[in-house]
């Protein structure tokens, strides 16, 4: 039985199983791959010397999905630059790197000027305003493969850390506590479901204001992605994080297990922090269910921690000096062979 996002045109899974067969098709690597294809990055240690404080370059390469589509329909691209470093950057900071530098793809139909012009400035600022530097990227003309004002991105990201600085699966223990920081809204996942619910099966307007939301509609499915650079840096240098997960594609459900090793299971309560009226519309629409709406979108958290109860304090403590909000939404406890690596508890019901 297909879930929403299946329905939408959008299947995990089967991306999934891709992956799976890319893994059993490389075969062991180098010396030098510490982790490779399936993390938020890749990390590539600079020498063969097994020291803790060895180098390793993180590396990570995503696009912005089709919210592409609703920004290029709108004439709205000013943020969608945002959307494209935010969703690299972020799984940088999932494996505990410094984000160095950037590159973008763009590709469209045709060029034009105030458009592309536009795009890269998003991409500029948000490089700048999160002390990356913009290294380099292509943008491409390609009429026949592109729809007329149609256009594509994609980013990658270069990051730094000393290999016992990396976040991996075996630092985030039962008993740990699970910390969420919001998101600013849909952020860049889902956008195939959130089209077909709102402009196919119904006839929802750009400019129209929906009563829960207060503002037009294509205001709200644009806001840009959030960059946790600023947020992570202190807590990353200071050590006190033992795991991390960027909530994309999969949702709640998918990438929280990215960070725990196969014995542990992340319990999560879903009454404790606030949900964008944005994702009750769609809940509403779709009719969908727990799994659907935590396997599709990010529900209004965008980033997870995993802490130490030792760290739990100065975690807070940072987070309240940065202003930023968070949420505790669970804690990590032992998982056998059946269980699921995430288990959803609270108020909702189907």
């Amino acid at each position: 039985m297909k879930n929403a996002y299946e329905e939408a045109g959008v299947n995990i899974a089967a991306g999934e199983a891709v992956v799976d067969s890319l893994k059993q098709q490389m075969g062991k690597q180098d010396n030098h791959v510490l982790s490779g294809i399936g993390g938020f990055a890749g990390c590539y240690q600079l020498s063969e010397d097994q020291l803790t404080d060895a180098p390793v370059l993180v590396a990570g390469s995503d696009g912005v999905g089709t919210k592409v589509l609703l920004a290029a329909q709108a004439n709205q691209v000013s943020t969608i630059g945002q959307d494209l470093v935010a969703m690299c950057v972020n799984d940088l900071l999932a494996q505990g790197a410094q984000p160095l530098f950037f590159l973008d793809y763009l590709a469209l139909s045709e060029l034009d000027e105030d458009q592309v012009n536009q795009i890269l400035k998003g991409v500029l600022d948000a490089c700048q305003n999160h002390q990356m530097t913009l290294l380099g990227g292509e943008t491409a003309e390609m009429p026949c493969i592109y729809q007329e004002h149609h256009f594509d991105l994609a980013g990658f990201a270069i990051g730094l850390a000393k290999k016992n600085d990396l976040l991996t699966p075996g630092g985030a223990h039962k008993g740990d506590y699970l910390i969420g920081l919001p998101s600013s809204g849909l952020h860049s996942n889902g956008f195939s479901l959130v089209r077909k619910l709102l402009f196919s099966d119904n006839d929802y307007h750009f400019d129209e204001i929906v009563p829960s939301i207060g503002h037009p509609l294509i205001e709200e499915l644009l806001k840009p992605t959030r960059i946790y650079t600023n947020v992570l840096k202190p807590l990353l240098n200071q050590k006190i994080i033992a795991g991390a997960a960027h909530i994309t594609g999969g949702g709640l459900i998918e990438n929280v297990p990215r960070m725990l090793g196969d014995q542990l299971q992340a319990e999560i309560n879903i009454d404790t922090w606030p949900t964008a009226p944005i994702f009750k519309l769609l809940t509403d629409l779709g009719k969908l269910s727990v799994n659907d709406r935590y396997q599709t979108f990010n529900m209004g958290i965008g980033m997870v921690l995993a802490v130490h109860p030792d760290d739990l304090d100065s975690v807070t403590t940072e987070l309240i000096n940065q202003h930023e909000p968070y949420y505790h939404i669970g804690r990590i406890t032992s998982r056998a062979k059946d269980q699921p690596a995430v288990q959803l508890v609270g108020v909702e019901d189907d």
